[in-house]
Formats: C-alpha cells, structure tokens, sequence
C-alpha cells in the first residue's frame, strides 16, 4: 500500500502530536514531583516532634511538620471552624490560641472536632484545660478559602476557614504567623476529639499522563489511516 501524507493534515497533525506527546512527558514529571512530595511530607509529619520556633523564617518548608510546644490555652478566645465531620456526622472544629510559655507569643491550636451539641464549652467543661500543656501537632498553613468557601463571618464567630490574620485581631491578640497547629493531644472527657492526621494528597498524574499519550497514539493511527485509504481512491 502506498502511504502519502497530505499537506494539510500533515500540518494539523504534526503540532497536535508534539503538544500530546510534550503534555504527557509533564504529566510524567509531575507524578515524580508528586510521590516525593507526598514521601517528604509524610516524613515530616511521622518525625520525631521538634520544638516549635518562636518564629518560623520558610513557612513552606515547615508545613506538616510534627513540632510541641508548651503553653496555656485562652479558652475565652476560641474560635468554631464550621463545616466539619467525623465519621459522617455533622460538627466543627475548635480553633484555641496558645499562649506560649517560652516567650513566643501565641499560637492558633486546631483541638479537633466536636458535634453541634458540644459548641458550648460548659458541655465539655471537662476538655477546657487549665494551666501549662504541652501540645503536640504538625503545622499547618493558613492558605486561604477555597473556590466554593463560604465567607467568615468573624461578628457571628462562624469562620469556614482558618484565618491567622483575622481571627487574632477578632480576639485582640497580637498579629501571628500564617499557620496553626493541628493537635492530636487527647482531651478530658473526650472534647474536642484530636486529629489523627495522614496525609491525603491526590495524585492521578499517571492516569492523565496515560490519557495524553493514548491520544497521540489514536491521532497517530487517524493519520495513517487517514493517508491509507486517501492512497487507494487516487488513481
């Protein structure tokens, strides 16, 4: 059979094919990147705790790390973090600041889930720690709502996302870091239930790399088909 490519469908096929291939090859890339993300974080947070630094110079490269810190819960400061669940049900978290006893100022501490019936702190009186704890968490970053995120409404203490500039101003604290610290410490009468935190980071790179890479290979055999049968109705 007598293969002979068109001019035009050449031109169209030959930039489609080279984009195909070029975004496959970065979705390969990725997926690299990704797995050793997702090894570096896990690392971290699996780690021997360090001690918290009064200041952290590359928030970046300290997220999910396992750290302690020392200090006195403000529990007239709490902050309820909503749309939470544990197990299916319904509740929210409990955001307390910290205030540390090394001379670092404060800390937002992410206590962990409790139901809607448990918002008040007098039903869980016996969870509201009074006097120096030491608190053991992995940090995290205070990276803003996502797209579908509700607004805070800092008046009503409804809040929908961690927000480490404005929740401290709402409680007259000082001004914090961008981050908090996610805590699995178990609490007195079992509020708030601490974090058992993994990490969840999707990586489906493989699968678009593989869809990439079969649709160059179906417009591959397009085209040569394409030509084939062009070939036979010439005369």
């Amino acid at each position: 059979m007598i293969f002979r490519p068109k001019f035009w469908p050449t031109l169209f096929t030959v930039p489609a094919l080279i984009t195909l291939l070029a975004l496959g090859v970065w979705q390969v890339e990725r997926l690299n990147w990704k797995k050793e993300l997702i090894d570096r974080l896990q690392s971290r947070s699996t780690a021997e705790p360090l001690s918290l630094p009064r200041w952290i110079a590359d928030l970046e490269s300290f997220e999910f790390q396992r750290v302690s810190v020392t200090g006195a819960f403000l529990h007239e400061h709490e902050f309820y973090l909503f749309n939470r669940s544990l197990n299916g049900k319904p509740g929210l978290n409990v955001i307390t600041p910290l205030k540390r006893t090394d001379g670092g100022g404060h800390v937002l501490v992410n206590r962990g889930w409790v139901p809607f019936d448990k918002r008040d702190p007098e039903t869980r009186s016996k969870g509201q720690i009074e006097g120096s704890i030491v608190i053991e968490g992995i940090v995290r970053l205070s990276r803003g709502p996502g797209l579908f995120t509700p607004e805070n409404e800092p008046h009503n203490n409804t809040w929908f996302y961690v927000d480490a500039s404005s929740m401290p101003t709402s409680a007259n604290l000082p001004p914090l870091q961008e981050y908090y610290l996610l805590a699995a410490n178990a609490s007195p009468g079992g509020f708030p239930i601490g974090h058992q935190w993994r990490i969840d980071i999707r990586n489906d790179h493989l699968q678009y790399a593989i869809t990439w890479f079969a649709l160059a290979c179906s417009l591959v055999v397009i085209y040569v088909l394409y030509h084939r049968q062009k070939s036979h109705q010439d005369p």
